[in-house]
């Protein structure tokens, strides 16, 4: 039997891996539900916006407005479903009662955290690409720089993994989780620059892009893409960081304390 001894620096892989591999298993299963639909979905956004305001609107700090656009799709998809991924497993799980089949094997607080963040994003980035290829048959998607591409997918994809997570614990029924996207995840990412630069916005508004970690997860992946970026880039990085370590701890504390998941 494989135990966990943090003391000793032993890590309890084949857990962490079964785990993982669970969560992984969720969404492939269903993949014309959780990888075919959100393409379908961008693809729509992208029809109206060509179609509507395309032609119409000028370029943005000399990037033409639909491949503007594209990323901020891209991003947009990864946000939301490496939420639902993470916070539905464990919402069926607490409401099916077998929460306690996930707690009961030797895994730690962090190696839970890990197993369920990292399929939470493993989800949003393989919807991210899957998004990116689709888009890329009408967009004319050029790569600048490969390597934001890859950190802010990653940071933005755990982030909201992460989000989901706390969610999906403190959560009692779904309504609850209703709430948490209709009145957070939806409207901060619609919020954060994801179809405009914030330079269209009032100045005094302009902070309010400013503080929204969506803003920068959404700016530096389009960086990556077009080379144009609104915000600092190194302080969108520093800034999603550190967002991600509080997340990282919030799960923690709560898997540590079981809250909401032990009888």
């Amino acid at each position: 039997m494989i135990v966990t001894r943090p003391l000793l620096g032993l890590k309890n892989w084949l857990g962490l891996r079964t785990l993982y591999m669970r969560e992984i298993r969720r969404f492939s299963k269903v993949y014309i539900q959780t990888i075919l639909a959100p393409v379908i979905t961008t693809l729509v956004f992208l029809a109206i916006f060509t179609l509507a305001i395309g032609k119409l609107r000028g370029d943005i700090n000399g990037v033409p407005f639909i491949e503007f656009l594209a990323p901020g799709l891209i991003m947009m998809a990864i946000i939301q479903n490496s939420f639902a991924n993470a916070a539905s497993s464990i919402m069926a799980a607490k409401m099916q009662g077998n929460i306690i089949d996930t707690l009961m094997p030797p895994l730690t607080a962090n190696e839970l955290v890990l197993a369920y963040a990292s399929g939470g994003a493993t989800r949003g980035i393989v919807v991210g690409c899957a998004v990116g290829l689709a888009v890329s048959l009408f967009v004319d998607m050029n790569v600048n720089n490969v390597l934001l591409i890859i950190f802010y997918a990653a940071t933005a994809s755990y982030m909201l993994a992460m989000v989901g997570i706390i969610g999906g614990v403190w959560a009692n029924r779904q309504d609850h989780m209703t709430v948490i996207n209709g009145f957070i995840i939806t409207p901060l990412s619609f919020l954060s620059g994801t179809f405009y630069s914030i330079d269209r916005m009032p100045e005094n508004l302009q902070f309010v892009a400013l503080i929204n970690p969506f803003f920068y997860a959404i700016d530096g992946l389009r960086a990556g893409f077009t080379g144009q970026s609104d915000g600092p880039l190194l302080f969108g990085a520093v800034f999603l960081v550190v967002i991600n370590t509080i997340l990282w701890m919030i799960c923690w504390r709560m898997f540590a304390t079981g809250y909401k998941l032990k009888p």
